[in-house]
């Protein structure tokens, strides 16, 4: 499915250099978003063999994934025309958007339907954020983050993408904000210990793991305190979630700025 989060013709194929193991392990393991397997193969192939420093990058950075490298190296056309290697480029650079604007986080805040669109109010409906500590899961740029940061005590960020991380502490040096704090974190091994937080909130990343993400975010949260799911404003309509509501969690609607049906969910823990 294209999102149309990013003009493939803007970036370099060097942009991958920038991607995190586990980004190269998705990638790999799902030959992008795209629904053509072959032609994607196809396509990095070519791609990595006109740029043998990303091949190498993805094969040390991702050794898991070296022997694939390999294979689809050796297996990929002959191709020496500049115009055809770019076109390979595009399309491997295109099948994995969303961690491809991560390596220009700059741009997201206007590219992206969910940022874009979005407004700040709709995270307020769902907490009281005044004078809460509040952690936020796959924190991306901040949409979340810093509009928590308004009220909150505390808000901790954490993020396992790179360069996302040090886009939010630019922007938190540059603005003067000291309310926040980044770090790495994954959603299933939270460094944090049980009962820290009085909120927990999350955009797009509870739905790989349902039961092991819910369960890590819930030790964490303190009883009496929220999960939230606020997934921002998109083009497309959202359908409702019956993997959060069949788990106890409210779901409310709303049409966002686009004409679009959207769904947020919350939940208040009991331990």
């Amino acid at each position: 499915m294209t999102l149309n989060w990013i003009n493939p013709n803007d970036y370099s194929f060097n942009s991958f250099l920038l991607l995190e193991r586990f980004q190269i392990r998705m990638m790999m393991d799902s030959c992008g978003w795209r629904n053509d397997d072959e032609e994607w193969k196809r396509c990095m192939g070519i791609a990595l063999n006109a740029n043998p420093a990303v091949k190498w990058y993805l094969m040390h950075r991702c050794p898991e994934c070296s022997a694939l490298v390999e294979e689809l190296v050796a297996k990929a056309p002959a191709v020496t025309e500049t115009d055809q290697i770019r076109k390979a480029e595009v399309y491997t650079l295109l099948s994995i958007e969303d961690f491809t604007i991560h390596t220009t986080p700059e741009h997201m805040a206007s590219n992206c339907d969910y940022i874009r669109g979005w407004s700040k109010e709709r995270l307020f409906e769902l907490a009281d954020f005044t004078g809460k500590t509040v952690l936020d899961v796959g924190a991306g740029s901040g949409r979340l983050t810093f509009t928590a940061a308004e009220k909150a005590t505390w808000v901790y960020a954490s993020e396992p993408v790179g360069t996302l991380r040090e886009f939010m502490r630019d922007k938190i040096k540059k603005e003067r904000i000291k309310n926040v704090r980044v770090l790495d974190g994954w959603i299933t091994e939270l460094s944090f210990p049980d009962d820290t937080f009085d909120i927990i909130m999350s955009g797009h990343v509870v739905g790989d793991e349902w039961d092991n993400e819910i369960a890590e975010i819930t030790r964490v949260c303190k009883t009496g305190g929220w999960l939230l799911n606020c997934p921002g404003d998109s083009e497309r309509d959202m359908k409702p979630c019956a993997e959060l509501t069949s788990r106890g969690w409210e779901e409310l609607h709303y049409v966002g700025s686009y004409g679009k049906d959207v769904f947020i969910h919350r939940k208040q823990v009991k331990k």
